[in-house]
């Protein structure tokens, strides 16, 4: 399911025009929001042994409990559209019966469906886009600072992902929730991934019930928390800091991925990326130094005809009068029409007086 931040404008209507909200959601939000600061900024932290997410969670369903007690309006219900995660009856009546129960076996005569492969393409760039992204957040989490072999990553998610189509599952990847906590929780090795599966397995098949009592509240602060940390207002400082080519990609993709979903958001992005890097290696391939009355005009990498007017407006800066060196020893390219821009230069900076010496570029190109 794709999130949209438009989505969220009735609900958000509905909270302030309507003022329809749910009084134990914000209190049990609150106080895990609290508690994980707290967590996070006291010794707490290091007692690896008790997260302070898995506190929250239990403080989350006691406080929801605790509600029938002391404000039975407050109490959040469960059910498909409730505020409590929400497994299948079958599974919470029928224990691992159930749990085997749900698995469906693939559906053959769907293989012949032309949409059935678009479908599957789209989900596979979706998954490998956001695992590949998780992967990088994760190795800059790691205190090793290992790098994780990206190929390998998403061949045994493809592999995954067809098991897990064959039993009736949904599609899996890699999520920075997840990695997150077990980095926090002091995992070194693929065996806490294992680990973390397992779990996961046999808590679905043998505690639904349990997990049904969790309040939503509790994991959207998790998230929160999560998600201010890989997006601290330090991070966007640091990419202001950098300038306009880094920065404006960067605010482009958040917002291109609220508005839109991952992959289009990620695309916005890129190729705005792409358009300010290129913008910056034009501007780069050519430089202007100036001491005193000497100029010093470098060309830098390759110079082709798309740089033609940076270098026609830099030339025309340079008052009359003034010693020009052209230096294009740097340069593994040189259009020409930057070789011609340079011979007119040549002939406007013996009329204005100009001494000029072009190095690095061949004389006959340079002087005609």
């Amino acid at each position: 399911m794709e999130f949209h931040i438009l989505d969220t404008l009735p609900v958000l209507r509905e909270i302030i025009v309507e003022g329809h909200f749910e009084t134990g959601a914000i209190v049990i939000s609150l106080v895990s929001l609290g508690i994980l600061i707290l967590w996070q900024n006291t010794r707490l932290k290091e007692c690896n042994c008790l997260p302070g997410a898995l506190v929250v969670v239990i403080m989350g369903v006691l406080l929801n409990d605790l509600f029938s007690y002391w404000h039975p309006d407050w109490v959040l219900s469960g059910g498909e559209n409730g505020h409590l995660v929400h497994l299948p009856e079958s599974i919470v009546a029928g224990g691992f019966q159930g749990f085997l129960g749900e698995l469906r076996l693939p559906d053959w005569p769907a293989f012949l469906d032309p949409e059935i492969y678009i479908i599957a393409l789209t989900i596979g760039l979706v998954a490998s886009v956001e695992t590949l992204l998780s992967v990088e957040v994760v190795d800059k989490l790691d205190p090793h600072k290992r790098s994780t072999p990206l190929n390998l990553e998403l061949l045994a998610q493809g592999a995954a992902n067809v098991l897990a189509g064959l039993l009736g599952a949904l599609p899996i990847t890699a999520v920075i929730v997840r990695s997150s906590a077990n980095v926090n929780a002091g995992g070194q090795t693929r065996m806490s991934a294992f680990i973390h599966g397992v779990l996961l397995f046999l808590a679905v098949a043998f505690m639904a019930g349990i997990l049904n009592l969790i309040p939503l509240a509790s994991l959207a602060a998790i998230l929160l928390m999560v998600g201010y940390k890989l997006a601290r207002p330090a991070l966007f400082r640091l990419m202001y800091a950098g300038g306009w080519n880094p920065f404006v990609p960067f605010v482009v993709t958040i917002l291109a991925v609220l508005i839109t979903d991952l992959l289009t958001g990620i695309a916005i992005g890129t190729a705005v990326g792409i358009f300010y890097t290129i913008r910056a290696n034009f501007r780069r391939s050519i430089q202007v130094e100036r001491e005193g009355e000497a100029y010093l005009v470098r060309l830098n990498k390759d110079v082709s005809f798309l740089n033609k007017a940076i270098l026609s407006e830099a030339l025309n800066q340079i008052p009359q009068g003034s010693r020009v060196i052209i230096y294009g020893s740097r340069a593994d390219f040189i259009d020409l029409d930057i070789q011609e821009i340079i011979r007119e230069f040549q002939v406007r900076a013996y009329k204005n007086d100009m001494e000029l010496e072009v190095r690095g570029v061949q004389p006959a190109d340079a002087r005609g």
